[in-house]
């Protein structure tokens, strides 16, 4: 009996700590490393992964159209799950402050900041796929070899399968701190 009984609570634990889901607390993106970390309530990395970020990637994104991505601290505040990239989760970019020191100087800091997948369709992206000697290849060539560019306008990509994960593991809001 004593062994039935602790077969049952050892089952029991297992079946518990098998399904309990893991609480990201926050995204950390180190741009130079070209790097997106989930991080637990416990401080501890989840996962890691490869990100593709704006096509001028040095520097924080100042005003639109520079084609930089955003360093700060922001909130994953939206999820949307009809993105033309996949999925997407919108940054709470321009904060008060980027607004303030885009209006000092009569620009406008831009926004619509996403983390997301990669595109469904590639019609908006012709010019730069000729200007790195990808256009004319088929759809799934082009998936295939983006994760290897900086090509968004200032959003931060994973490929789709990473994306899908993502957004399987974050609450909104959550926080996420993008640094050089």
């Amino acid at each position: 009996m004593k062994t039935l009984i602790s077969t049952v609570v050892l089952t029991l634990l297992l079946t518990k700590t098998a399904f309990a889901r893991v609480q990201i607390k926050e995204v950390r993106v180190t741009k130079s490393q070209r790097k997106l970390e989930l991080i637990t309530e416990g401080n501890q990395v989840y996962r890691s992964y490869k990100v593709m970020l704006g096509q001028t990637p040095v520097g924080a994104k100042r005003v639109e159209g520079d084609n930089k991505t955003p360093e700060g601290t922001y909130a994953l505040d939206l999820k949307n799950d009809r993105s033309k990239f996949h999925l997407a989760l919108h940054i709470s970019y321009p904060s008060a402050k980027d607004v303030l020191r885009a209006k000092l100087k009569g620009q406008n800091p831009g926004g619509d900041i996403m983390l997301h997948g990669l595109p469904n369709h590639f019609n908006e992206m012709k010019e730069w796929l000729a200007s790195k000697n990808l256009d004319g290849l088929t759809d799934e060539a082009i998936r295939a070899a983006l994760p290897s560019y900086d090509w968004t306008n200032g959003c931060i990509a994973v490929t789709d399968a990473e994306i899908e994960e993502i957004f399987s593991l974050i609450e909104v809001p959550t926080k996420i701190i993008i640094t050089e």
